[in-house]
Parts: structure tokens; C-alpha cells; sequence
């Protein structure tokens, strides 16, 4: 059994498989663990029996001080992905505390990130999913997407493309989410918190 200081910690990134989901704000989360991916020079596999793909790896400098890290992207459709997550978190060994979902939410401003531990999932049917499975004690990194314009039903909103607007700031903003992910990983939540919750 690892003890929690060498445990690995569990990044994932919350989206819905599939090309035509790819550029929708639902996904946002996916987006994120796609540059992670490409930043530890990793690419992903299907992991064996859970409906997810799977990269391991380290975080910060090469040392006692880095973090070794399983980046995660559910198959399963958002709103099932506690079970590839919990089917990882018990084939990894990782305790809930050291899981990190990466997600959209409708009640912050675009662009804004909040980083927390715990806490409910605001009708985020991913988070309900991993709630469901392994408690609510997981940390997350909250990629504000704002509340959908007029009259438009929320499930349509989060399944849409990011605007043309949008898109002109989105790859600074994944930028910034990814660099908070590793920042909480390796510094703390506190700590990140400070630097990016805005």
C-alpha cells in the first residue's frame, strides 16, 4: 500500500469522447489534459479494462521533489465518468484527496479559474458521477465558461463550440488552467489558489 506522500495523484480531465464533441465548453476539461499531455511528452493509451485513456508520468523537476501522475480522459460520456475514475483511483492506489477533475462551470465568468477541494457538484453531471462513486472529497480546478445567453437550455450551451470571441483567448486560458493543475499538484492547494484563483 503507498502511503499518501509517494501515492501518484489523479488528473482528469472531464469531457465527452468523440470528434464532434472536441471543441464543445463541456470539454474544456479534455483540452487541458491534452496540453498537460503534450508538456510531459506523453501520449495517451486506452487503459485495460476501465472505458478511459490513460498517461502516466512526473510532474516538476526530475528529483525527490517531482510528482508522478496519472492523466486521465473518461470514454464513457460525461455523465459516467465516476466509474473509469473510481476503476483507476483503485487500480492506482490513489487516495481521493490526490484526484484533481478538470471541469466547466456555468457560475463562474469565462475565462476565470477557481481551484477547490470538495465541496458539491452544481448539477455538473461529471462531477455528480465521481461523487457518486468515491464521496465529494476530490480537488477541482473550475474553468469558467459563464451562463448561456437569453433563453438557451444549459445542456445546449456546454454541448456548443466556444464562440469566435472566446476562441481568440482559449488557448491562453487552457494555457493558465494546465499551469494551475501543475501548480496544485506540486506546490499545494493553497498555494495555487493564491496564483490562480482570479
Amino acid at each position: 500500500m503507498t502511503t499518501d506522500a509517494n501515492a501518484p495523484w489523479l488528473i482528469v480531465g472531464l469531457g465527452n469522447p468523440g470528434p464532434e464533441y472536441a471543441n464543445n465548453r463541456h470539454n474544456v476539461g479534455f483540452m487541458v489534459a491534452d496540453l498537460l499531455a503534450e508538456r510531459i511528452g506523453g501520449k495517451f493509451k486506452r487503459a485495460g479494462k476501465a472505458q478511459a485513456q490513460v498517461l502516466e508520468g512526473r510532474l516538476g523537476a526530475p528529483g525527490p521533489a517531482s510528482r508522478r501522475i496519472v492523466l486521465v480522459k473518461p470514454m464513457s460520456y460525461m455523465n459516467l465518468s465516476g466509474g473509469p475514475v473510481n476503476a483507476l483511483r483503485d487500480f492506482y492506489k490513489v487516495p481521493v484527496a490526490n484526484i484533481v477533475a478538470v471541469h466547466d462551470e456555468l457560475d463562474i465568468d469565462y475565462g476565470t479559474l477557481r481551484l477547490k477541494l470538495g465541496g458539491g457538484d452544481n448539477g455538473h453531471n461529471g462531477l455528480k458521477s465521481m461523487t457518486k462513486a468515491m464521496g465529494p472529497d476530490y480537488h477541482r480546478v473550475r474553468f469558467g465558461i459563464g451562463r448561456p445567453p437569453g433563453r438557451m437550455q444549459v445542456a445546449d450551451f456546454v454541448l456548443k463550440d466556444f464562440s469566435s470571441t472566446e476562441r481568440k483567448e482559449l488557448d491562453f486560458l487552457v494555457d493558465r488552467a494546465t499551469d494551475s493543475v501543475e501548480c496544485l499538484v506540486s506546490e499545494g492547494l493553497e498555494r495555487a489558489q493564491s496564483a490562480y484563483n482570479s
